[in-house]
């Protein structure tokens, strides 16, 4: 029966050309290499090695056993890896949402209720949401829309309401409540990573630029001294008080005003 540790002497003896090469890379006795290799050549049942004296190559079958002894050496890695990620899977749930306020209040939940899990989030476009759960790429998908199909569960999550913080020397700042229609043509700071109301913003408010920012500590530092407006939800993540100089308004307008789903095969038996 092959053997997957003189395997590996094998295939590094082709590589290196020397039992003594190989002895000192892979710290084991010359005899001891020498008595693996014979072991070798016996578990294929043929000859793969020309000897000489005090000379060992491997022959032309000796070759073509070395290649399929890495595909072998190659097909146990993968199967390991293959079983560890499918004992992960077992202890894990993944979940990918168009918006990332779903995911703070959805994965404490989760951690909650699988406290022995490991929860994994990540936020992309609705498209491909729907596709991870179909193919099981994710386990739980977020939707900011009721998603029909007889294969998934589908239950309202929450609903998040946004808004715009108007610093107070804008000409905004009186107005009560605003649309989209009010605001595009003005120009207003942007944090990235914010899902679907990015691309919803960007296309309710063509004719407005938008100055993105990755880093969260640069875009606060922008909120507290510029002039332009930001966004913010009934679920916003700014610290206590930081927007003391800006004025909350709401935007009325439907699309501004998301019911959040989640969705799930029904095979798989969540608890939320």
């Amino acid at each position: 029966m092959l053997n997957l540790i003189e395997l590996e002497q094998f295939v590094a003896f082709s590589k290196y050309g020397t039992l003594s090469k190989v002895s000192k890379l892979m710290n084991i006795s010359q005899p001891t290499l020498t008595r693996n290799m014979k072991h070798v050549e016996d578990s294929f049942g043929v000859s793969l090695f020309a000897r000489r004296k005090n000379k060992l190559s491997l022959n032309e079958t000796g070759i073509k056993a070395v290649e399929y002894a890495k595909q072998l050496l190659k097909d146990e890695k993968n199967a390991i890896l293959m079983v560890q990620e499918f004992d992960r899977k077992l202890h894990s749930i993944t979940i990918s949402s168009c918006a990332p306020a779903p995911l703070w209040l959805l994965s404490p939940k989760l951690s909650t209720a699988y406290p022995d899990y490991t929860i994994s989030s990540s936020i992309c476009d609705t498209d491909k949401v729907i596709s991870d759960v179909k193919s099981d790429v994710i386990d739980v998908g977020i939707l900011p829309y009721k998603y029909i199909d007889d294969s998934f569960y589908v239950t309202p999550f929450f609903t998040e309401h946004l808004s715009v913080c108007i610093p107070y020397e804008h000409e905004l700042y009186k107005k009560d409540t605003l649309t989209f229609d009010e605001l595009n043509g003005y120009n207003c700071l942007l944090r990235d990573q914010l899902g679907f109301w990015t691309n919803l913003c960007k296309r309710k408010m063509p004719a407005s630029k938008f100055l993105i920012q990755t880093d969260e500590s640069e875009f606060l530092e922008l909120v507290r001294s510029s002039t332009l407006f930001c966004f913010t939800t009934n679920f916003g993540t700014y610290p206590d008080g930081f927007l003391e100089n800006r004025k909350i308004i709401p935007v009325t307008d439907k699309a501004a005003n998301v019911t959040y789903y989640l969705v799930w095969k029904k095979e798989k038996a969540y608890r939320f």
